[in-house]
């Protein structure tokens, strides 16, 4: 067994858990295939979104074991330069407004391999990382970015401060949505933090989840899909006050969360107002999700009628992104060859591999222009525009590309 299923809500244990909806057995997202395991035997879990009436959390409901997850992993950080600019200003920002010099501590966990850490050592900034994939870790260490091979909790936390560490600031980009023990982490984050320091947590904002389709964000990795209102019931159990709260455009809508144990007005009147805002919208109440499956369904039947069609006229479909939520998309429609050829993908650890599932062989985006598909799906949807400006030579020689969320459509050549 590599997975378990909960029987209670991961974050406040309440019993009760209303299905918003199923997307069937899937292959884990990031398990990218070596070409002698094409023939060996997949794992497929069961993915399950629920919703928790209790504390309001929107979770899945089953836990892959997160050594199998997360010890060897094929995401690295550095390849999306929208990201990059989007730490560095993070970065930045924060310096400015947290006053950190050379007496300061940023902690990261799941550091990644040091793509954001690197703007405060730049800057003098005393660093730590905390990432469980060694080989990314290993790669952060090399860049000059203090990191430490292990996943974080509560007995890591307290490992830590034995070692002297107390952090100013403790920062976790893409990280709480993918935590089984949500209490243990949080109570680590408010262990580790000196008395007047902060937490900031960075994930996707399930409003923009289910506003915008964005179905593809939900496979194992992601455990939990986090509002407002769930992240300040989250923080209260662990003696931490929801202090900030910013709304970010980033990977289709994020919400950028600050925890203190003391608020700070100026921010606290933005976490009101999101708060207020989710009210009136009905996110503390199952109906605001209850439409998300009859609307992935018409999704899904828009996008393949359009392959199926293409493919009857005898063009060419590839695909832009071996992503995770490529791997959600191509698997719960049911895409792959012959309606899509091949993956294309900026990461070179992930070049020369196959999809999970699906068996989609991956090349370097290079292959487009060389290759010539008539049509791109971009998987990385939410690195649209980054992508599209990398593409200009393919496009110039008409590729088109289809995006395949919020909605269908397809961008015309240069």
């Amino acid at each position: 067994m590599i997975a378990r299923r909960i029987d209670a809500c991961r974050a406040c244990g309440g019993a009760q858990l209303d299905a918003i909806v199923d997307l069937g057995a899937t292959p884990l997202a990031n398990r990218l295939l070596a070409r002698e395991e094409l023939a060996e035997p997949e794992p497929r879990v069961p993915l399950v979104l629920v919703f928790c009436p209790a504390c309001s959390l929107v979770q899945i409901t089953e836990t892959v074991a997160p050594e199998i997850l997360f010890r060897e992993y094929f995401y690295f950080s550095s390849f999306s330069n929208e990201l990059l600019e989007h730490s560095r200003a993070h970065a930045e920002e924060l310096r400015a407004r947290r006053r950190l010099g050379p007496s300061s501590l940023v902690v990261e966990v799941a550091s990644n391999d040091g793509y954001l850490l690197r703007w405060f050592v730049e800057a003098g900034v005393p660093v730590l990382g905390v990432e469980p994939a060694r080989n990314i870790a290993e790669v952060a260490n090399q860049r000059g970015v203090r990191t430490v091979a292990e996943f974080f909790g509560l007995e890591q936390a307290r490992a830590l401060k034995l070692e002297g560490y107390a952090a100013d600031v403790l920062l976790g980009n893409n990280v709480l949505a993918h935590v089984a023990d949500l209490g243990g982490f949080v109570a680590g984050a408010a262990e580790l933090i000196t008395d007047d320091g902060i937490v900031e947590f960075e994930f996707p904002y399930v409003g923009d989840l289910i506003d915008r389709v964005e179905f593809d964000t939900i496979y194992h990795e992601h455990l939990c899909y986090f509002s407002a209102h769930a992240i300040e019931r989250l923080f209260a159990r662990h003696g931490l006050v929801l202090t900030d709260v910013r709304r970010l455009p980033i990977h289709g809508g994020s919400l950028r969360v600050t925890g203190a144990r003391r608020a700070e007005p100026e921010g606290r009147a933005r976490a009101e107002a999101l708060l207020d805002e989710e009210r009136r919208r009905g996110l503390d109440r199952f109906a605001y999700y209850a439409s998300l499956a009859g609307r992935v369904d018409g999704l899904k039947r828009e996008l393949t009628a359009l392959l199926e069609q293409l493919r009857n006229d005898g063009r060419r479909v590839a695909a832009y992104g071996a992503s995770a939520k490529g791997s959600t998309l191509l698997n719960c429609f049911g895409i792959g060859a012959p309606l899509v050829e091949y993956v294309v993908d900026r990461s070179t650890v992930k070049q020369g591999r196959f999809t999970p599932g699906t068996h989609l062989p991956i090349f370097a985006p290079e292959r487009l222009v060389e290759d010539r598909p008539d049509y791109a799906l971009l998987l990385t949807w939410n690195f649209a525009d980054e992508i599209l400006r990398q593409q200009a030579e393919y496009r110039r020689l008409g590729g088109r590309f289809i995006v395949p969320v919020p909605e269908v459509r397809v961008v015309e050549p240069l």
